[in-house]
């Protein structure tokens, strides 16, 4: 695969390696008090992240200095390391994330009282490559390549769960689909328990009818997508029969399917409509006991990359640890994908010097400045964000957020765009069109074709996508408080354990999970559903 001989520009990789960045950039000798209080992740940064909470009138030993805290400092927030006049650059990656509005003291608290984001509205972009040499693929041979234990469909396509989906058409038949569900699991509970089958899941929506023109396209390209999802060894498509996403014109656009494998059942046209439909999914269950787990390369995978309930620490430890993972899996050939679009705003450049070529830079300013029409066309500000929690955890603006929140990608060129509902089909480092929301964007994660998803959060958040959804949290506190919702600690790395071997043991565990050898919190909580983006018009 391409490597980065050269990182030139606005390349954040340049500057921040985390092996290194860890508390030992800081020019301070190592144990003093500035490393178990203060992290300091680039020598241009004019501000420090709390590592714990830490109290007005504090004394930190510097070099050649005392830093006295003026405020409250609280877990995860920043820091002023010198005085910053009204106007001037708050520093911190090594790049501006916002502006100071009034003159801040050295040892202030450093928020949205006094610092706003510096963006404006659309911009001009320039294509200038940061990386040097040929593309080209992985030459190891399988034998070289991770294997897990997958499920080879008939189209091809490997699963990494072997499960049967109930897939509604339009929102008002969610109830009768999710008992229909809930009945099935009971009477083949056997064969889930005999590992045949993995679950019957349904997964309902309030859309697929009173929308028109792109909106129900949008609505049917997902619901397609998760159709052709390969962790689905079934599927059942459910319709009323009078809705706007009638399944005849559905089946147009889930184009060639295999008839052993997907059903579609019309509600109006059947008497016991719960009987029916267990008649059908009984089919479906034979079906699907027909495949057995084989071994399959790494390479075959495709990874989600997602962020949510984000803090001080995200783009600290946990993603940055994502990003390692997603260098890992495209140097073997696999493939990740990346989206929250309105998330890369203000750091977007990162990945557009990164394009394969100049037609993928330009699909990239097209997915960019997409969606910031968006925003103005609904007239809103481009630049609201981030959330209320983000703020809360140190968080402050989107320039911020997004430095953090791009390091998911990590160092890869981007190989591919892919809009809103498409499946992706290419390898390597994928970007796809999506909100910052944590339903809709995994949502269209899983349409697009992730087996699983690393979703790395500070704050905490229980749900689940359709598919494995690997809760990574960015500080320690969480991983311990919230167990049942939390599968790996990215804190971790705040306390000595490198870089190099927490992504080997993540890198571990997606094995391990992709074997169907262990369950992620979702899957033991039954945990999944799904969103999809709403944008026109409702009759």
């Amino acid at each position: 695969m391409l490597r980065f001989n050269r990182l030139v520009n606005n390349s954040i990789m340049q500057k921040f390696y985390y092996e290194r960045a860890l508390i030992k950039k800081i020019t301070h000798k190592e144990g003093d008090i500035l490393q178990k209080q203060l992290f300091k992740i680039d020598a241009s940064d004019n501000v420090a992240v709390s590592l714990k909470e830490l109290g007005m009138g504090r004394e930190i030993e510097l070099d050649t200095d005392v830093l006295v805290l003026n405020n409250d400092i609280p877990l995860g927030h920043k820091l002023a390391l010198k005085d910053i006049v009204k106007g001037e650059k708050i520093v911190k990656y090594g790049f501006p994330i916002g502006k100071a509005v009034k003159n801040i003291k050295k040892g202030d608290w450093v928020h949205s009282h006094n610092m706003k984001t510096a963006l404006g509205g659309k911009e001009e972009y320039k294509y200038i490559p940061v990386f040097e040499g040929e593309i080209s693929s992985t030459d190891k041979g399988l034998t070289d390549i991770p294997q897990f234990k997958g499920y080879r469909r008939n189209d091809g396509q490997v699963g990494i769960r072997n499960e049967i989906w109930l897939i509604p058409t339009v929102g008002c038949i969610n109830k009768p689909v999710e008992k229909m569900a809930l009945l099935a699991e009971e009477k083949f509970s056997k064969e889930i328990a005999e590992g045949k089958l993995d679950g019957i899941h349904a997964f309902p929506h309030p859309y697929g009818c009173s929308q028109l023109g792109g909106d129900l396209l949008n609505t049917q390209k997902i619901l397609a997508g998760l159709v052709k999802h390969p962790n689905a060894a079934a599927i059942l498509v459910v319709g009323l029969g009078c809705e706007n996403n009638i399944l005849e014109d559905f089946q147009g656009i889930i184009g060639d399917y295999d008839h052993k494998r997907v059903r579609f059942l019309k509600l109006q046209d059947v008497g016991d409509d719960l009987a029916t439909g267990l008649k059908e999914i009984a089919e479906l269950v034979d079906f699907a006991a027909s495949f057995k787990q084989e071994a399959v390369p790494a390479s075959s995978l495709k990874i989600g990359l997602k962020c949510g309930g984000s803090d001080g620490f995200s783009g600290i430890t946990a993603n940055p640890l994502l990003g390692r993972i997603s260098d890992k899996l495209v140097e073997i050939g696999g493939t990740t994908i990346l989206t929250e679009v309105p998330e890369m705003f203000g750091a977007e450049t990162i990945l557009m010097n990164r394009a394969r070529d100049e037609n993928t830079f330009k699909e990239i300013v097209k997915l960019v400045n997409g969606f910031k029409d968006y925003f103005i066309s609904n007239k809103q500000p481009v630049y609201e964000n981030p959330s209320p929690g983000n703020k809360e955890g140190g968080i402050t603006t989107l320039e911020e957020k997004s430095l953090g929140c791009t390091q998911k990608g990590g160092s890869s060129i981007v190989n591919g765009v892919n809009f809103y509902g498409e499946q992706v089909t290419g390898k390597g480092l994928q970007l796809l069109e999506g909100p910052g929301n944590d339903l809709v964007s995994t949502t269209a994660l899983t349409a697009a074709g992730a087996h699983l998803i690393l979703f790395t959060t500070g704050r905490g958040t229980p749900f689940g996508a359709p598919v494995p959804t690997v809760k990574i949290s960015t500080n320690t506190d969480l991983y311990e408080q919230k167990t049942g919702w939390i599968d790996f600690n990215a804190g971790s790395l705040l306390t000595g354990v490198s870089m190099e071997k927490l992504a080997d043991e993540l890198f571990d565990y997606i094995i391990d999970l992709a074997s169907n050898d262990i369950k992620a919190q979702n899957e033991k909580n039954d945990y999944r559903e799904i969103a999809i983006l709403k944008t026109g018009v409702t009759l």
